[in-house]
């Protein structure tokens, strides 16, 4: 139950952290010079984008958790199972981003969760 709990903590924070970063930046729009006035200016804007602070703090939560992770359960185990998040990224990228998802992203998905399942089987 600690592990999966944990588990979902890591998943969670991270694809929730990188969903709001991608949101985040999506409204601030792309650097197209990198001058360092323009980074700089890029850089201002994403520092007050209030998405852009949710997403750092939900990642620092996905990251601590799995440090926590990684100090009782098998790497062997810990790291593969963490790739639900690509799950958990597509889904979020869908429902809450609206990015269209091909078949063939789905596939490859569908193929990391097999990939997970296999890895707790053994």
């Amino acid at each position: 139950m600690r592990t999966a709990l944990c588990l979902f903590v890591v998943i969670l924070g991270t694809t929730g952290g990188e969903v709001a970063v991608t949101h985040a930046m999506k409204q601030i729009g792309e650097l197209h010079h990198f001058s360092p006035r323009s980074v700089l200016s890029f850089l201002a804007r994403a520092l007050r984008e209030k998405w852009f602070w949710a997403g750092i703090g939900l990642l620092a939560i996905g990251f601590f958790s799995l440090l926590d992770l990684l100090s009782w359960a098998d790497v062997s185990f810990a790291i593969p199972a963490t790739a639900l998040s690509f799950v958990a990224g597509g889904l979020g990228a869908r429902l809450l981003l609206g990015e269209h998802l091909t078949p063939l992203r789905w596939a490859g998905i569908a193929l990391v969760s097999l990939g997970v399942a296999l890895v707790a089987l053994g």
